[in-house]
């Protein structure tokens, strides 16, 4: 938590300073649609060029534009591109070992002139590895050596001297950006990829498959759909934790029915005792909401919210119940909260 309050109200001595904030942030954000409007074929080809490596995608850059290299590949790597970095410098003395023909630069230098990103080249056209550049023109040396370049064009920096990399180092973040998820999209990444790669934390519990965290068949109250109230609440016990549904099913063992705590109540409400040797099919709920065993908890959680459901049946292909999540596996998720 920020130990500075907010305030609604600035003083005028200070506007000054919020004017000028806003006046980098808006300047980087035009600089940003040129850049997106300059887009050509060349972006095309990196894409392609990256999509048929066999190997890594290495990324490499001095100073910030190392820095903006490093949140590339880390998105690369989570976007279901193999990616690491490669320090020009220490390339130099005994990393350049870690590259393989198979693998392809990626290039970050807005002067394409860098003096340690340059002299990685005689040695990775010995390997025979493709350079994607990323700079500011096609007029230097880096983009000269380069299989693919991707310009950015010459930007003003928002620095008041324009010197201190802000403006390039944005542009060149966006388009990595932007190269990482059209190359994922082109290897037809999924959730459930991305959920394999974050298997930690929040993000990754809620990109869990349900099938990894439901209640599993043989700890559910699953009945014959011709059984009767009375039978079903005293034969059919199962261990573990209680749920509060029983799931009918018919001769198929396909799911034919959903019947909740809430459910018998309301029964007993309006019906008195006389029910419990009626069918379950007869006051069961029929075509409950399902969901497959591939959903994402995520998935779930909205579903669980926007109708408003306690337990919600997992089945497979054929309607055959698989599993069951119970609200109160879930109620701590911050989506089932905001929905309220």
């Amino acid at each position: 938590m920020s130990c500075v309050p907010e305030r609604s109200l600035i003083p005028i001595a200070e506007y000054d300073l919020l004017r000028e904030g806003r006046s980098i942030v808006r300047q980087e954000a035009a600089a940003l649609e040129q850049v997106a409007a300059q887009l050509d074929a060349s972006f095309c080809a990196a894409v392609e060029l990256l999509h048929a490596c066999r190997g890594s995608v290495i990324v490499a850059g001095m100073g910030k534009a190392g820095l903006i290299g490093q949140k590339i590949a880390a998105t690369l790597s989570s976007t279901g591109t193999r990616a690491h970095v490669l320090h020009p410098a220490e390339a130099l003395h005994g990393d350049l070992g870690c590259v393989h023909p198979d693998d392809v630069l990626l290039a970050l230098s807005n002067s394409g002139e860098t003096a340690e990103l340059l002299q990685l080249l005689p040695p990775l056209k010995r390997l025979g590895v493709p350079i994607v550049a990323l700079t500011s023109s096609r007029q230097n040396s880096l983009a000269a050596a380069a299989a693919v370049t991707i310009t950015i064009g010459r930007l003003k920096e928002a620095c008041p001297w324009g010197l201190a990399p802000s403006t390039s180092t944005t542009a060149m973040l966006a388009v990595g950006d932007a190269l990482a998820l059209v190359l994922s999209r082109r290897r037809g990444f999924t959730p459930r990829d991305f959920a394999g790669l974050h298997p930690g934390g929040s993000l990754g519990h809620k990109l869990k498959p349900v099938c990894d965290v439901m209640r599993p068949r043989e700890q559910l109250r699953i009945a014959p759909a011709t059984e009767t109230v009375r039978a079903v609440f005293t034969r059919y016990v199962r261990p573990g934790r209680r749920s509060g549904a029983v799931l009918l099913v018919d001769e198929a063992d396909r799911l034919a029915g959903i019947f909740t705590d809430s459910d018998l109540v309301r029964l007993l409400e309006r019906q008195g005792e006389g029910w419990w040797d009626r069918p379950m099919a007869e006051v069961m709920t029929r075509w409950p909401v399902t969901v497959c065993a591939e959903a994402t908890l995520a998935d779930v959680i909205d579903l669980l919210a926007e109708r408003k459901l306690s337990e919600l049946p997992v089945v497979d292909a054929s309607g055959r119940p698989l599993g069951l999540i119970d609200i109160t596996d879930v109620i701590g998720w911050s989506p089932l909260e905001a929905a309220g």
